[in-house]
């Protein structure tokens, strides 16, 4: 699904280089549900930005779905994105003056999806996270749980393989960040392939496979058969 073959990201400030990402190799099998854990300033954000398509390296391959997409265009990154991609932000990202089931249906208009087929599907994803009773309510009517709930379900309308997240529970309370964890679980076990990016580790032992950043760099890629 996922390959990054010796990826450097490189910022040149003055006559001084910065390594964002520093010689970085990353396989990701389908259906994983991989964190990647690191400190402020360790390259999380960066390698986000790559695997989401935000952006691409200053050198090395990055190989989603058998396609080298380290020199595309803009348009056709924005087309990967579309299609291949459910982002979650620890913000939400939602507009404020459009209601939940609205919020959801965006992707699908830039897609083109007929009016009555985004309704349906939308309405589906709401339901597929528990709040299709709240589809008309705006996001100032709704918790920072639910808003988070409405987020996911725009990052799964276009059913898109990966649902790459970062820091989803970062602006929430403790229970609505466990109920978020237990959705992006029940994701993983209905296929999805989920890559959480968090600076906490509590919420980075909740998935199968957990890899540190630090400087730039990977380490400590630890499996694990089953997270209670």
């Amino acid at each position: 699904m996922i390959d990054l073959e010796h990826v450097y990201k490189v910022y040149e400030l003055g006559e001084n280089k910065v390594f964002a990402l520093n010689d970085v190799s990353l396989h990701i099998e389908k259906h994983e549900f991989v964190s990647i854990i690191g400190p402020s300033g360790s390259g999380k954000s960066t390698l986000m930005n790559i695997l989401g398509c935000l952006d691409i390296p200053t050198q090395g391959k990055y190989i989603l779905d058998g396609d080298d997409v380290s020199t595309k265009t803009d348009n056709e990154l924005a087309f990967i994105r579309n299609n291949k991609i459910g982002f979650v932000f620890q913000g939400f990202n939602l507009l404020h003056k459009l209601t939940a089931i609205e919020n959801v249906e965006l992707p699908l208009i830039y897609l083109n999806v007929p009016v009555k087929e985004r309704h349906d599907r939308a309405s589906k994803a709401l339901e597929v996270v528990g709040l299709k009773e709240r589809m008309y309510h705006s996001p100032t009517e709704l918790s920072g749980g639910q808003q988070q709930r409405v987020a996911i379900a725009r990052a799964l309308i276009t059913n898109p393989p990966i649902i790459l997240a970062d820091e989803p529970t970062g602006n929430l309370d403790t229970k609505s960040g466990n109920e978020v964890m237990q959705l992006f679980k029940e994701l993983h076990k209905a296929g999805n392939t989920i890559i959480l990016i968090t600076h906490n580790p509590e919420i980075a032992k909740e998935a199968t496979r957990i890899i540190r950043i630090q400087d730039g760099k990977l380490f400590d890629d630890v499996r694990k058969e089953e997270v209670k």
